[in-house]
């Protein structure tokens, strides 16, 4: 079976290689068959990750992502969170997280058995997934914090803010609204943007 193997850090301080020989070793010993290594330097609070995305446009359904660990998927919001895991479904994928026993107990578990630890899987992914998401937002509490103290100290202090990409949310709904069975991976490379936003924004009209 095929692994697309993905691995994340936060900064470019940080090292999103330093897991690569770890998966690699794993999907050795478990028998897979490494299909492509996607590695970047983002917040995993970002949805629109460049090789995330590329992952998901490139693998094939039935096929495996491979992560270290949960956070190194997602720190995403809860709405993010549900429309990658959309993205990833729809895209036929099976997640494997290394540091999960029960991710790649699944390989050899068959019928009642597999059925039983999917559920398992799917329910642990779950509270990782929270626990990194609520750990995120301590993060930008304490952030937060210290910009209300730059406040208080200079009322006339501003922080810089970025918005999303209207014009490509427009186009998206645009594309769907003329083209309804269009698929979603046409729609992102006519909107010049990732297949998650092409979900999401499905999502969001639904």
């Amino acid at each position: 079976m095929n692994a697309h193997l993905y691995l994340r850090a936060s900064t470019k301080d940080q090292d999103a290689n330093r897991a690569k020989t770890s998966l690699e070793k794993f999907a050795v010993d478990n028998g897979l068959t490494i299909a492509g290594i996607y590695s970047e330097n983002i917040s995993g609070t970002k949805l629109e990750r460049p090789e995330l995305l590329r992952l998901l446009e490139t693998a094939k359904p039935g096929e495996i992502l491979l992560c270290e660990s949960v956070d190194r998927l997602s720190r995403l919001s809860l709405e993010d969170w549900e429309t990658l895991k959309a993205t990833i479904k729809a895209k036929g994928l099976k997640l494997v997280i290394a540091d999960l026993p029960t991710s790649h107990q699944m390989f050899d578990a068959k019928g009642i058995t597999g059925e039983v630890m999917r559920v398992i899987n799917d329910m642990l992914i779950e509270l990782m997934s929270t626990m990194a998401r609520l750990d995120q937002e301590k993060r930008v509490e304490r952030i937060m914090q210290g910009l209300r103290n730059k406040k208080a100290a200079n009322p006339d202090w501003k922080p810089a803010g970025k918005g999303k990409d209207t014009a490509k949310w427009a186009k998206v709904k645009e594309t769907l609204a003329k083209h309804p069975t269009m698929s979603a991976d046409d729609i992102a490379k006519v909107a010049g943007c990732g297949v998650a936003t092409v979900y999401r924004i499905k999502r969001e009209m639904a």
